[in-house]
């Protein structure tokens, strides 16, 4: 079944000698386990023989491979692995041996029965980070049922203030449930290496989709408990900041956010209405914020009368916070964000020209490299690993 091509070179980083097991497939465990190799650590890639990890059917394709499953497994090894047979469980165990993190997004209790569970694998490994993404986590009514990124978003409460008030229900663009799920487990995963390192330790680390969600609620969940009302979606509004939002120009849209009343009395000498700041319904962010639709109505009667390129060029001359509403082909190719080097091709001509968005974490004394490693094909690396691992 191993395919033919050679991995690309691992990535220098703060986590190189660090060995993780990545039992996960689809988002939220591809996603940190991405970051983890960014980060350094080698990490092999295990997956079923029967077309192993299911984001490899999802699109985007290019040349018949997925760009989907390339944006998050780059940079990994691939090696399928049938969890049911003997003989491949055996070379898990070989595997585990050396490895530094198992990580799995199974659901609560498949690795136990298994064979793998956290239970059997202290045992055995004493100094093995155990780490589980689920959708509910490992304990709890829910514990057991299934999760996807729109449940969390669901679930989670973040539908419930996403988009403008009264419109349909609206799910984030981007799936911020297994996002943040897989943030989450990337930072209980450094945690736990540090506890090691201090200890000798290994621990478990159990971080669930849905509880990641509401960590990521803001402040919404404060605005709940101080008024006793669930907080409802604003459009591109902040909840508690004025101006803070989307305002419409001559020919689109810019957005401005002046978080203080200091900024905001700046922000009305800059476009001429200095009156605006005196005014007893704009004099504070609170009187701003109570009277935000009659402040937006009030900037809007003089910036839709001059092109957004006008109004961002004087703000950001001077010093007011403001920004275009970037398409992702504008924000690709943005100044800044080339300059940061944030975007950057994959090094698999096959797939060129294939760009993918990379660490945003900079590190001195690690340069950022010029392209993103290949994602493996399935199996690629099973000679190498089974060299590697007696």
């Amino acid at each position: 079944m191993a395919q033919s091509g050679a991995s690309a070179a691992p990535v220098e980083g703060p986590l190189a000698g660090i060995i993780v097991v990545d039992l996960t497939r689809v988002l939220a465990g591809p996603f940190c386990t991405m970051l983890l190799a960014d980060l350094g650590a080698r990490v092999i890639k295990v997956e079923n023989p029967k077309g192993g990890d299911d984001s490899r059917a999802y699109g985007p394709f290019i040349n018949g491979k997925s760009g989907y499953f390339i944006a998050q497994n780059r940079g990994k090894e691939s090696i399928a692995l049938d969890l049911k047979n003997e003989g491949d469980q055996a070379i898990l165990h070989r595997l585990l041996k050396r490895a530094d993190v198992l990580i799995e997004n199974f659901r609560p209790g498949t690795m136990a029965r298994l064979g793998f569970g956290p239970e059997e694998m202290k045992k055995r490994y004493p100094q093995l980070i155990f780490a589980s993404t689920s959708g509910f986590g490992q304990t709890g009514p829910y514990a057991d049922r299934p999760a996807y990124d729109i449940i969390a978003q669901a679930m989670g409460g973040i539908m419930s203030i996403t988009g403008h008030e009264g419109s349909e229900p609206t799910r984030v663009g981007a799936s911020i449930g297994d996002l943040g799920a897989g943030l989450f487990t990337a930072l209980g995963i450094v945690s736990a290496l540090h506890h090691r390192n201090r200890s000798g330790e290994g621990i478990t680390v159990d971080v669930a989709m849905l509880d990641s969600q509401l960590a990521l609620l803001e402040n919404a969940i404060a605005r709940y408990y101080s008024t006793g009302k669930a907080p409802k979606p604003l459009g591109a509004r902040h909840p508690s900041i004025a101006p803070f939002e989307a305002y419409r120009t001559q020919d689109s849209h810019v957005v401005i956010a002046c978080g203080n009343d200091s900024l905001f009395r700046t922000f009305c000498g800059v476009i001429e209405h200095p009156h605006l700041a005196d005014d007893p319904r704009f004099a504070t962010n609170a009187k701003r914020s109570e009277n935000v639709v009659a402040l937006k109505a009030a900037l809007e009667a003089f910036l839709t009368e001059k092109p957004s390129a006008h109004w961002l060029e004087l703000f950001n001359r001077t010093g007011i916070p403001s920004a275009p509403i970037n398409d992702v082909a504008q924000a690709i190719h943005d100044p800044q964000v080339q300059h940061r080097q944030i975007v950057l091709p994959v090094a698999d001509e096959s797939v060129a020209p294939l760009a993918v968005a990379g660490s945003p974490i900079k590190f001195s004394g690690f340069a950022t490299p010029a392209t993103r490693p290949a994602a493996p094909e399935l199996d690629q690396d099973r000679a190498r690993i089974l060299a590697d691992f007696p």
